[in-house]
């Protein structure tokens, strides 16, 4: 389901990211820091879905927001793989879990 290529780069990411940031951090700062990371990443792409349909100051709608907004949900992605790899959670199952119970919703 997930590429191997892009959990070996989450993998190598986080422990650079530890590296970068102080090994010393104890986890739980480490696990609010990421997730406050996920939530900038999540804002930045609100604003280029809402400035794709228009709803944004003139300001703010110059610019391809479809590409930004592309770029954008690359970076909730791998952020969320991120947080996962740090609190030691299998993303790759828990995906084919989450798959399996859509599969199965009664509409």
């Amino acid at each position: 389901m997930l590429d191997k290529k892009l959990l070996n780069f989450i993998s190598r990411e986080s422990k650079r990211l530890i590296r970068f940031y102080g090994s010393n951090t104890d986890s739980r700062t480490r696990n609010l820091a990421r997730l406050a990371k996920v939530t900038e990443e999540l804002g930045e792409l609100s604003n280029e879905v809402l400035a794709i349909d228009g709803d944004q100051r003139s300001s703010k709608l110059s610019g391809n927001h479809r590409e930004k907004a592309a770029e954008e949900i690359a970076d909730v992605i791998i952020t969320v793989l991120l947080l996962a790899e740090h609190l030691d959670l299998d993303a790759e199952r828990a995906l084919k879990q989450k798959i399996k119970k859509i599969k199965n919703r009664k509409y």
